[in-house]
């Protein structure tokens, strides 16, 4: 190679090297389904800036698609548990959570969806020991020397990864159920007269009676209803780490927590300097569609159309469903469904196994948006300005929805009730009401401005975190108080004792003057 060759090569390497000031090597404990598809935009914008990003996935993922040449370097976790069966197990959750739980009264409802989340904690501590008692993937991660750790605590372990080589690690997450590793693991304040509970539905205005059952929903979700049983991942921890130990305590080591929403979705509510907003940082520009998709947008004339989806992990719905919403929509609808074609579907209708979404939204001639109301689907709609039907099936998708409702931006239909009527009645709502399109504009106005880019934000902690070796100034002192010290039960106690002992010596002295006091008045009657 010629001198100027090499000069322009090392001038190249320089700058690449210059864009995140010190490369770093970055570990990643993934969760799966659309956790990992809103994970991903970061881990790749973080291998542009020049980071090298591992990620640890079991054998058996099937959304995390290590064969496939990427970006990242994957590290498999050798798992004796066959793909499929993982597979079909998430499939059954998915059918039993949209076909079964809501034809059931509330409390079977909940116990069918805690005995799942039991189950699938002990399929969650059988993968993580598969890691950590692997001495000879352990050994070669401990020698990697990385940097930080980014892990999704819907998914317990990667915060033990962590602490076992000694490396800072940082939380992404939307909510956990009930707001339990937030609030007991992260110190986050949530005072449930205006913090709505997660998969409660409700918003920060509540009437006396929606307090008392977000009240009782705090109470369940920290007492009965927990994702996980925390003694025996305690126990884990404990034994993974040669000390007494639990889950919460490890966990609430993250040096940075990134929370995939911000103000456009959420209510106004405390939060703490190390947790970050970071929602929307997958959304961007459209790009032009496929010209067959673009001919049939262009069809649709003045009127425009609908787009219908409903996520990654819903690919059908029963025959019934399927054909009661195809009966009834209106013109123009690209719909992403791999089921059966439904006997009823009209010819404005056309089905996609995959649909570009985020191009679609950001399409002049679309209206409106038909969603499950999960995050990732939200924010797009959010970003591109477009008013949605909301239909709800599990998860923080309740949430989502009702959120979208109390800011104008979206109407809400029930799955299992719903008419094709009640279908048609909501999109022509949001289509022909202009406050929707108002307010769904508005929302991405507020988005939109922002001193930085979510994904820059989201990136900038990371390396944050890399630089300076954890954050440990952000991390408030509640996580050294014990419970009874954080709600000060022991200053209480004291100042009490005090009270109750000063009553005592007053009580005590007045009765010892008003003794005395009587026995001079006999002296003096004697006298």
């Amino acid at each position: 190679m010629v001198p100027g060759k090499w000069a322009c090569a090392v001038l190249l390497l320089q700058l690449c090297c210059a864009g995140c000031g010190s490369c770093g090597k970055v570990l990643v404990w993934p969760c799966e389904m659309s956790h990992w598809l809103n994970l991903k935009t970061l881990l790749e914008e973080l291998v542009k800036r020049g980071h090298e990003v591992t990620v640890l996935t079991p054998s058996h993922s099937f959304f995390v698609d290590y064969s496939k040449p990427s970006a990242f370097h994957f590290e498999v976790i050798p798992v004796p548990t066959d793909k499929n069966v993982s597979e079909n197990a998430m499939n059954e959750f998915i059918e039993i959570a949209v076909n079964v739980m809501p034809t059931l009264p509330l409390w079977q409802s909940g116990r069918l969806l805690h005995k799942f989340f039991l189950q699938a904690s002990e399929d969650l501590k059988f993968l993580c020991a598969n890691t950590v008692y692997n001495h000879s993937l352990m050994k070669k991660l401990q020698e990697s020397t990385y940097d930080v750790l980014i892990t999704d605590p819907v998914m317990p372990c990667g915060e033990l990864v962590a602490e076992m080589l000694g490396i800072p690690f940082v939380n992404t997450l939307r909510f956990f159920m009930g707001y339990t590793i937030e609030k007991h693991c992260g110190q986050l304040p949530a005072p449930p007269s205006y913090v709505p509970v997660p998969m409660g539905g409700l918003t920060s205005r509540m009437t006396f009676m929606e307090r008392v059952k977000n009240l009782v929903l705090s109470f369940l979700f920290d007492f009965w209803f927990q994702q996980y049983d925390f003694q025996v991942w305690d126990q884990f921890y404990s034994e993974a780490l040669g000390r007494p130990t639990t889950l919460c305590e490890i966990m609430g080591k993250a040096e940075i927590w990134l929370i995939r929403t911000y103000w456009d979705i959420e209510f106004p509510r405390p939060y703490l300097p190390n947790f970050e907003f970071v929602g929307g940082m997958h959304c961007k520009p459209a790009k032009p569609l496929p010209p067959e998709m673009e001919e049939f947008v262009q069809s649709s004339g003045e009127d425009g159309v609908v787009v219908f989806s409903l996520g990654s992990m819903v690919k059908n719905l029963t025959e019934e469903k399927a054909n009661l919403i195809a009966s009834h929509c209106p013109p123009q609808v690209l719909w992403r469904y791999k089921g059966k074609e439904p006997a009823t579907l009209g010819p404005n209708t056309r089905l996609f196994d995959w649909i570009p979404q985020n191009d679609l939204l950001g399409h002049p001639k679309t209206k409106a948006f038909i969603t499950h109301g999960g995050t990732n689907g939200i924010y797009e709609a959010i970003y591109h300005g477009v008013p949605m039907v909301g239909v709800p099936l599990f998860g923080d998708q309740p949430d989502n929805i009702a959120h979208m409702k109390a800011k104008g931006a979206a109407v809400e239909v029930n799955m299992n009730t719903m008419t094709s009527a009640d279908l048609l009645g909501a999109l022509r709502a949001v289509i022909n009401d202009p406050s929707y399109k108002e307010n769904a504009m508005r929302l991405s106005r507020i988005h939109r401005d922002q001193p930085m880019k979510p994904l820059d934000r989201a990136v900038f902690w990371v390396e944050f975190v890399m630089r300076h070796k954890g954050a440990n100034h952000l991390r408030v002192a509640a996580h050294d108080l014990s419970w009874f010290q954080y709600h000060s039960l022991d200053v209480i106690g004291f100042l009490l004792a005090c009270v109750i002992t000063a009553m005592l010596l007053v009580t005590k002295c007045c009765l010892f003057s008003y003794h005395k006091f009587i026995k001079t008045g006999k002296s003096i009657k004697r006298d």
